[in-house]
Order: C-alpha cells, then sequence, then structure tokens
C-alpha cells in the first residue's frame, strides 16, 4: 500500500450498523414474486436478462446454458460441452451471452439465434482456472475471473485471450463495471476488492475494513461506487473510490451468509443470504432492509441480476428461476 492509499484507508468513513428487516409497504412498490420451475438437476447458477426480453442461465449441475421465455414458463438449454460446468453469464455487445465455463476452463460464446457454441481457451498457465464471473468493459473487452488465483480478458474482435494472476493469489469470484468502464473484482478467498488497470492489466488491491470479511460478489451503482456482499461477516459495504470511504451494514438476523449483490435501475441494493433463505432489498438513503423469504427451504439463491422493474435470481437449491418485479409491468 503506498502513502496515498494509506491516508485514504485512515480517514476513510467507516460505518458499520445492524439493522431490522421490514415487510414491503405499498410506497415501496409492489413486489410481486414469481418462480419458473426447471428440470431437476439443472443446478442454476448464474442468470442475466437480455435485452430482447429472455433470462439467460447457466445450468452448473447439467453443463447447459438455458434459455427461460418469462412470458409462458418455456425454457430451452443448450448443451455446452462434455463435462462443462458453467458458472457465470452475461450479455455482450452483440447479444449474444457469453460464458465462464469452467469444466472446459473456457469462455463460451452461444449464438442467440441458432445456439451455436464458440470455446475460447484459456492458455496453458491457467490449466485449471476454476472459472467464475465475466463482464465487458465499454470497449467491448470481456473481463473474467477464476478462484485459483487468476483473471483475464478476452478481445471478442480478434479471440485474443491473456490470463493474469492475482496479486494475493486465490480468491477472485465476482466482478463488474462501472459507469465510466473501470474494472473491479472481489477476491472471496482474499477478502478485498481489486481495481484493474485496463492498459496494463494490473490489479490494485483495496482493503475493506471488515477484516476477514469474504468479499464475495461485486456491483457499481450510477455513481461508480462499488457494493460489496460480503459472505463472511454477513455485511453488504460500499466503498467510494472518489474519496476512498467505506461504509458497511450488517444484514438482519443472527447469522447472515450474504451471498450475491446487484444495484438496480434506482440504485436500491439487493442481496441474497443464505442463513435466512431470502432475498433482501437495501435503502442506502433510509438504511432499511426488506427481506423476501422464499416459499421453499434451502433456496440458496446463488447470483442477482435484473432490468428495469425486475431483480432475478437462481434458486440453485430448488432448480428454479425467482422474478422480484418492483414496478408495474408495461
Amino acid at each position: 500500500m503506498n502513502r496515498r492509499q494509506f491516508l485514504a484507508s485512515a480517514t476513510a468513513a467507516i460505518l458499520t450498523t445492524s439493522a431490522g428487516a421490514r415487510a414491503a409497504s405499498p410506497q415501496d412498490g409492489p413486489f410481486r414474486t414469481k418462480y419458473f420451475n426447471l428440470d431437476t438437476g439443472t443446478g442454476p447458477h448464474d442468470v442475466t436478462a437480455a435485452p430482447d426480453g429472455a433470462v439467460w442461465f447457466t445450468g452448473q449441475r447439467n453443463g447447459a446454458l438455458g434459455r427461460l421465455d418469462p412470458r409462458d414458463g418455456s425454457f430451452k438449454l443448450v448443451a455446452l460441452g462434455k463435462g462443462a460446468a458453467p458458472h457465470g453469464v452475461t450479455i455482450g455487445p452483440d447479444g449474444a451471452p457469453w460464458v465462464t465455463e469452467g469444466g472446459q476452463n473456457a469462455i463460451a460464446r452461444v449464438d442467440p439465434g441458432d445456439h451455436k457454441v464458440t470455446l475460447f481457451r484459456l492458455p496453458g498457465k491457467a490449466a485449471y482456472a476454476n472459472l467464475n464471473t465475466g463482464v465487458f468493459d465499454k470497449r467491448g473487452v470481456y473481463w473474467f475471473t477464476g478462484q485459483s488465483g487468476f483473471y483475464g480478458r478476452l478481445d471478442p474482435k480478434s479471440g485474443d485471450i491473456e490470463v493474469f494472476e492475482a496479486p494475493r493469489g486465490v480468491g477472485p469470484y465476482g466482478i463488474t463495471v462501472t459507469p465510466k468502464g473501470d474494472i473491479w473484482y472481489a477476491s472471496l478467498a482474499g477478502s478485498h476488492i481489486a481495481r484493474i488497470d485496463l492498459a496494463t492489466g494490473k490489479a490494485n488491491v483495496i482493503e475493506p475494513p471488515t477484516p476477514n470479511q469474504g468479499a464475495r460478489r461485486v456491483w457499481s451503482d450510477s455513481k461508480g461506487r462499488i457494493w460489496v456482499s460480503e459472505w463472511n461477516s454477513g455485511n453488504v459495504s460500499v466503498h467510494d473510490p472518489a474519496d476512498g470511504s467505506w461504509k458497511a451494514w450488517k444484514l438482519p438476523g443472527r447469522s447472515p451468509r450474504t451471498y450475491a449483490v446487484f444495484v438496480d435501475d434506482k440504485d436500491k441494493v439487493w442481496l441474497t443470504d443464505f442463513s435466512a433463505n431470502a432475498i433482501v432489498r437495501f435503502d442506502p438513503a433510509s438504511e432499511t432492509f426488506n427481506a423476501f423469504p422464499s416459499d421453499r427451504t434451502g433456496a440458496n439463491v446463488r447470483q442477482l441480476d435484473g432490468r428495469r422493474g425486475e431483480v432475478w435470481g437462481c434458486e440453485s437449491g430448488q432448480d428454479r428461476l425467482v422474478l422480484i418485479q418492483t414496478a408495474e409491468p408495461a
């Protein structure tokens, strides 16, 4: 840590509070919850909503990428290859879903029309990267993480792929892009977040104020602040790169386990809590939580994503997708 980073850390506004959850009220929005059943054994892990209305999800246990039509609940599965075990999925500038395919140690692109699968395999030095999640920067370059201690980038135009060793080894997990195009990732095993220099590929580690918090996933809000789901501590925290400040809030309940984080179009923060078997909404303005427990035990919602008026999650323990509508349908 250099002197400038130390001073920013030392003077950061650090706040950790604990708050109770409350039931959703009418002024908060309709908050209608819907469930979409998938095939038994799918093991949905990550989900992303496409501009055309479809919802794509990874089937980690059945080695497939799925496409759900929310209008009637129908879905199609695309086999990704022998030994496939997909983790993350995001929609690229080309409108196609791009997948971190850990089973084949490759980035997979699935054509949204004919469902053709194209694999971009990682180089030998990252023989088992344990691929996790990916995101596109503003130039159209795809950045990804691997829990075995790697992160990397793929240029879809040339197919060139480059892998970097994480500065503190194992742990790179969630990844996000800010409105300005900066790329940040979270290290679960390393309990930190890091900003990647897009020119050099070097990652600069930023320490959260809570020790051994288990930073699992990250998401940027509209102001470029980085929201972090802290698995070990049960916190949701936020880092403002503009002034180096941090704030943290404990999720409701006795022993929260904060897995996923997603920031919606109104800058409300959505999280998943394995202990509460719930999706949780946090309002940064009022510093209050709303809890949305699943109607089945052991939902284990792994990841959240969404679009205007919708929050989507994967119930990995129940082979379902869950939708929370946050606005009246158009």
